[in-house]
């Protein structure tokens, strides 16, 4: 097989950097390993997506059957239940599926694998090993796919997006919810998550505190929390523990990219792929796109992300060069910051996390300063930056400055 640009994942990114190839001209070959489009949005039967893409409120599902009769109607091969095994230097990508092992020969790939979550074992919590523990995804999984009843009694650990969305579901399902537990003084996800998610359905929210141990013998029977100072130690006296014999994990993602090792250079905090301000990476013919560069908190910005992707992947293909762009780096109370490097060609769209929570913070990009209120860490900050505020310099550097 020949193709110019080859998408890797078919979640939001993939499927907007498909579409947006396309449209470019470019043949376009997506891969997914999964039987259907869509990736995790198949699975997120809540609303709260497209507000800024659509602006409509749909459901994950509703979302990817936007995509999915797009994609429909454009000239794009899909392969499901594909897995690509392997990338070569050569811009050929050896694939598999149940039709067999075969290669596939590509000008440009866009890469949206995604991110996986963090496991249990990753942890390092003392005690026991009892069924009953699982990831948020799976635990999502179990229930809005395969109708499954997780558990009867369940506790949270993570007050992430996930996690909390999952404590409403837990909770409509029949499974008492008798906390969320974050090892932070600040919850981990959307304030609209914790209004709509916990305080509308009175589910406690335990701030400062982690789980010390877990017991059972074969299912999960109880769970030791404790409270942490300020270097999240545990704070011996302060132990509770809670009859439950269901665990849920809400503990953070991981870009997945593992496919790139050794072929592009990667964000030392995110762990995610580094990429200009027009997606591409490090190897000059590998773009990327979404939760594998860095963990975002809305799918509507990732399908942005995904269009940009798409659309240099085909200029690439069709023979254009880019320049590496000038770096840019991370200043004063960021914790999070993408892209790394800005290339001349469009406005700089930035997403930025702060480290801490501030009340009033000004960002710093060149000569771009804008004001934001109650800035936290776990809400993403994208703001576009103008060229001519930015062109003049030969390094950027982004800053939160507390006022």
């Amino acid at each position: 097989m020949k193709t110019d640009v080859l998408v890797i994942g078919a979640g939001a990114a993939g499927m907007a950097a498909a579409l947006s190839a396309a449209k470019m001209g470019a043949s376009v070959v997506l891969v997914d390993r999964d039987e259907i489009l869509g990736g995790i949005l198949n699975q997120c039967i809540h609303n709260g997506f497209g507000l800024h893409y659509f602006k409509q409120e749909l459901t994950g599902p509703e979302y990817a059957e936007r995509f999915l009769s797009m994609i429909n109607n454009n000239k794009i091969e899909v392969l499901t239940d594909c897995h690509v095994h392997k990338l070569l230097p050569d811009k050929r990508a050896i694939l598999v599926s149940p039709k067999g092992i075969f290669e596939l020969e590509t000008k440009a790939i866009v890469y949206a694998s995604g991110a996986r979550e963090r496991p249990f074992g990753a942890l390092m919590i003392p005690g026991d090993r009892p069924s009953g523990i699982f990831t948020a995804g799976v635990a999502q999984k179990y229930v809005n796919i395969e109708n499954r009843l997780i558990g009867k009694r369940a506790l949270i650990l993570g007050s992430g997006d996930i996690g909390m969305i999952m404590a409403r579901r837990l909770t409509l399902e029949g499974i008492e919810v008798v906390a969320v537990v974050e090892r932070l003084p600040y919850f981990g996800g959307l304030l609209r998550n914790v209004i709509q998610c916990l305080e509308d359905y009175n589910i406690p929210l335990l701030l400062s505190s982690t789980i010390t141990e877990v017991r059972g013998k074969e299912r999960l029977s109880e769970v030791v929390v404790a409270q942490v100072d300020e270097n999240y130690k545990p704070i011996p006296g302060t132990e509770k523990i809670f009859k439950v014999d269901t665990l849920v994990l809400s503990v953070g993602l991981i870009p997945q990219v593992e496919l790139l090792q050794g072929m592009v250079d990667f964000n030392k905090n995110s762990k995610g792929v580094l990429c200009s301000n027009i997606a591409q990476s490090t190897n000059e013919w590998i773009f990327a796109a979404g939760n594998c560069t860095i963990i975002y908190d809305l799918v509507d910005y990732v399908t942005m992300e995904g269009e940009k992707a798409g659309k240099y992947a085909a200029l690439y293909a069709q023979g254009e060069k880019f320049d590496s762009g000038i770096p840019i780096e991370a200043g004063e109370n960021v914790g999070v910051l993408f892209p790394n490097r800005y290339v001349g060609l469009e406005d700089l769209t930035l997403y930025v996390r702060s480290n801490k929570p501030i009340e009033k913070a000004t960002i710093t990009v060149g000569e771009f300063e804008k004001v934001f209120e109650d800035v936290v860490p776990s809400e993403m900050i994208r703001i576009v930056v103008p060229r001519k505020k930015i062109d003049s310099f030969q390094k950027l550097t982004v800053s939160l400055r507390e006022e």
